[in-house]
């Protein structure tokens, strides 16, 4: 077992196409862990191993692998990049300790990396920066500096220069040890040599490494004091306040580098080992109890403590159902029994595997702080706690955002109906973001998901990996409903037919919500009317109306029940009549509320070639999209925009076009607007003549 303070759980994440894959599959030749390198256009890859993978070139689903550098033990995790996926960065970094945010050199920050940025941030990781691509046209290491200040919000620490610029990049000079590393064009990452820094480069090095020692030197006291009187801190004292500054997350260490060339990845490796925190260093998870409220006890990474482990991915394979685990605490052993806090149910560990992409090592145990693979386990769940039986504990369970975009799909032949429902329940679990319901009135299967490609490459899997023949529906967009005017309503169930009757009165208001809130329910019942019992079954009964609005059946969203006064009977009330009277008062007031159709609207980021602005942003405005900023970069303009998900369909052929197969966007799902009434009417005209169609 490798000492825990040699553990290093990193992930690697960034923008599509900044290098992510090409970054992992350096680290892993320089760790000895392969010996031929794949490239991601040859579809050659480690760890994109899914057919669809290596056809796109995108990573789909995060993989780990474990390798070595100077006697440290690296779990590495490498993330997709594109937004429809992000599912999957948001669930590893839950589980890592550090992480590498890979830049393009050209690209600089774009809109993906602020949104993993922004989810390693909340989930306290800290992170080393790595600017790649540097050997590309356009590229400026000192541009993106200035960007993850700018748009990210970070303070970087630049620990290395670039030398030589685009195609004339041959290495990087070390501020630290103020010594150059220089490549040769063999592509051999093992062919450089340590030269003295370059003559034209001696003054920026001292202006930079003077910069580097200010932002780190305030660590410690003493080194703070000693530097004010002028002694400058030697090396080892340096690292020590990179390394605590780092994991306080006070600053990031940068590094540049071009990972396709081989050049500057060693000195990311040592920046991993030297500043990145080790599991015991990382704020311990916090314990909740099964209603998910903080019980004020945490998950101290320890061999010798009771057993925690996080399930933070199910994976299918031609093996069978793998879990991904990250162990907290404690030992997991073959053969042992664990609890499933979430089921109740223990569960027997059979086979424990250490992963490398899709091929494993077989193991006998593993203790806190590894990331593992235990296969054949039944009732589990991503983000399930697995637990010693004797000590149950729960860890802080995972959030995962609503799906915004559905398809309709249905098998072509009885054969393939079976295997449809089994395939679909594999995915479900592999996938918290990826839904799927059946229509009662067509008896269709209904796919939900984060965006086109998501769904795309659903209906892929399931067409190539499970062998199912599948009919593809249009796309639908996620509707809501709402309401626009507040209603003050009563409502009188009666009922009387022989026997015990049923009755429940019930005076309310109802009134619009802040976008967001959801729904609200509120009792201002004073004396007894109402008896205190009934308010539950009162809220229930509204909210078992909130997944049928009264326009075209869409969920409803953001409105308050004020239940205000009404009546009971002391033999005939029952907490069933105050429910059918609170379904019934829905059916009356709602319509009377001023019901709105509400449509999600995504944050979308477009990068266009300066020549072609013009008609990229003409195309978003007929989309009905609000142009929020334009940002001028050295490759083209990035535009930032609000335009609603029904716009979007089919949007990257029509941008490719526009700019000649150069342009680029992303999107993420921002909130929920009302429609306009012309797409509202057509909206509810749609659904109408569906379900007639139906029937």
């Amino acid at each position: 077992m490798t000492e825990l303070s040699h553990y290093r759980n990193i992930g690697i994440f960034a923008h599509v196409d900044a290098g992510k894959t090409t970054t992992t599959e350096r680290i892993l030749k320089l760790t000895g862990k392969i010996h031929k390198i794949g490239e991601v256009h040859d579809g050659a890859t480690t760890t994109d191993f899914m057919d669809q993978e290596r056809e796109r070139g995108i990573t789909i689903q995060s993989a780990a692998t474990t390798c070595f550098w100077k006697d440290h033990r690296f779990n590495i995790i490498d993330t997709p990049g594109h937004v429809d996926f992000t599912i999957e960065v948001y669930r590893s970094l839950k589980v890592l300790d550090g992480g590498i945010g890979v830049f393009c050199g050209s690209g600089g920050v774009e809109p993906q990396s602020e949104t993993n940025w922004r989810y390693a941030n909340d989930s306290k990781v800290a992170r080393v920066i790595y600017v790649n691509k540097l050997d590309r046209i356009g590229a400026d290491f000192y541009r993106v500096v200035k960007q993850v200040e700018e748009v990210l919000g970070a303070k970087p620490v630049v620990m290395t220069l670039p030398i030589g610029r685009e195609d004339d990049f041959v290495g990087v000079v070390d501020l630290l040890t103020r010594q150059a590393w220089v490549w040769d064009n063999s592509g051999d990452p093992m062919n450089y040599t340590i030269q003295d820094v370059p003559a034209d480069m001696v003054k920026d090095v001292e202006i930079w490494r003077e910069k580097l020692i200010d932002s780190v030197s305030d660590q410690f006291d003493d080194v703070m004091e000693k530097y004010l009187d002028g002694e400058e801190p030697d090396i080892e004292t340096l690292k020590r306040c990179l390394r605590k500054g780092t994991i306080n997350m006070d600053f990031f260490p940068t590094f540049c580098g071009s990972s396709f060339k081989n050049k500057g990845v060693q000195l990311v490796l040592d920046g991993v080992v030297d500043y990145l925190p080790c599991p015991t260093e990382v704020k311990p998870q916090p314990e909740v109890d099964l209603e998910g409220n903080p019980t004020g006890e945490y998950a101290i990474v320890d061999a010798d403590k009771p057993l925690r482990a996080l399930a933070f991915k199910i994976m299918d394979d031609r093996f069978g159902a793998l879990t991904f685990l990250r162990i907290y605490c404690g030992k997991l052993e073959k053969g042992t029994s664990v609890l499933n806090t979430f089921t109740g149910k223990t569960e027997r560990i059979g086979r424990i595997v250490e992963m490398h992409a899709d091929a494993r090592n077989e193991l006998e145990s593993a203790q806190a702080g590894d990331i593992v693979a235990v296969l054949g386990m039944k009732n589990i769940q991503t983000g399930h706690t697995l637990c010693d039986p004797k000590y149950p504990a729960t860890l802080e369970p995972m959030v995962f955002p609503d799906p915004v975009i559905s398809l309709a799909i249905s098998p072509k032949d009885k054969a393939a109906s079976e295997k449809m429902g089994i395939a679909l329940g594999k995915m479900i679990q592999e996938d918290p973001s990826f839904h799927v319901e059946t229509d009662e009135d067509s008896g269709e299967t209904i796919l939900k998901g984060m965006g086109e490609l998501h769904l795309d490459i659903k209906v892929d899997i399931l067409k190539r990996t499970h062998g199912v023949d599948v009919i593809v529906g249009k796309p639908q967009v996620a509707y809501r409903e709402t309401i626009t005017k507040p209603v003050e309503d009563e409502y009188t169930h009666k009922k009387q037919s022989g026997g015990s009757g049923q009755y429940a009165k019930i005076n309310y208001k109802i009134e619009p919500g802040e976008p967001g809130t959801g729904f609200v329910f509120e009792s201002a019942v004073t004396g007894g009317n109402v008896p205190r019992e009934y308010w539950p079954a009162v809220e229930k009964g509204f909210k078992s109306m909130l997944d049928k609005g009264v326009l075209a059946g869409f969920p409803c969203l953001d409105f308050k029940v004020i239940l205000t006064d009404g009546g009971f009977h002391a033999v005939d009330s029952s907490s069933i009549a105050f429910e059918i009277a609170a379904k019934a008062a829905f059916r009356q007031s709602i319509p009377k509320a001023g019901p709105q159709l509400i449509e999600p609207i995504m944050k979308v980021d477009t990068f266009t070639p300066e020549s072609h602005v013009g008609d990229v942003i003409g195309d978003l405005n007929r989309r009905r999209g609000m142009i929020k900023s334009q940002d001028p970069g050295i490759t083209g303009v990035r535009i930032k925009s609000d335009v609603p998900l029904s716009e979007m369909f089919g949007y990257i052929g029509d941008l490719r076009t526009m700019t000649s197969g150069r342009g680029q966007f992303s999107m993420e799902f921002s909130h929920y607007m009302p429609c306009p009434k012309n797409v509202s009417e057509e909206v509810i005209k749609e659904v109408n003549e569906r379900n007639k169609a139906k029937k």
